[in-house]
């Protein structure tokens, strides 16, 4: 792959197993990508001055900007960006320096702020804002700017979040094949 990976003090970025990275992405410093997870066109990602976690089988689609929170005086751990596993980030998502839960969507244009706590089984809807330091708890959609909690994720939609994240194994494979 002729994808951007580029080191920032000496830390370099580490894939997993069947890991697939866009050509066109641009991936710095200490970020970890985790076994069949995927990042999509357009991707820019920088763990320069914290660092940046991505679990299994976890899909970044097109256009997404993942960024971090530095360590300071105030705020001693800064704010990594975590990202569970089984999570779809929709296109030209912003995620900075929060943690997501496994088995998470996050719609297209959503954008996550610094200390935002996303636990597992939800839907954050597209161009949704959530706030610093802003909760949401499992099993619910969320949408809005700010979001807001709006009714609990059916069977069929918790379902659909790890199916989701199935399709872009199958879809990163294929194009895994053509390299």
């Amino acid at each position: 792959m002729t994808s951007s990976l580029r080191s920032y003090k000496n830390i370099h970025p580490t894939l997993g197993n069947n890991v697939y990275v866009d050509p066109s992405c641009v991936l710095v410093g200490d970020i970890r990508c985790d076994d069949d997870s995927s990042i999509w066109p357009l991707v820019a990602a920088r763990g320069d001055v914290n660092y940046i976690n991505i679990g299994k089988r976890t899909n970044i689609q097109d256009g997404t900007v993942l960024h971090v929170s530095r360590i300071s005086e105030d705020n001693p751990k800064g704010f990594p960006l975590i990202i569970g596993d089984d999570v779809t980030v929709g296109h030209k998502a912003m995620l900075h320096g929060c943690q997501i839960g496994h088995r998470v969507l996050v719609g297209m244009g959503a954008i996550i702020l610094d200390g935002a706590i996303i636990e597992d089984d939800v839907i954050i809807g597209a161009g949704s804002l959530v706030p610093p330091n802003k909760r949401l708890v499992s099993g619910f959609l969320y949408v809005g700017s700010p979001v807001k909690q709006t009714r609990p994720l059916t069977e069929k939609e918790k379902a659909f979040l790890p199916r989701s994240a199935n399709n872009y194994v199958i879809l990163k494979n294929e194009y895994l094949c053509d390299l």
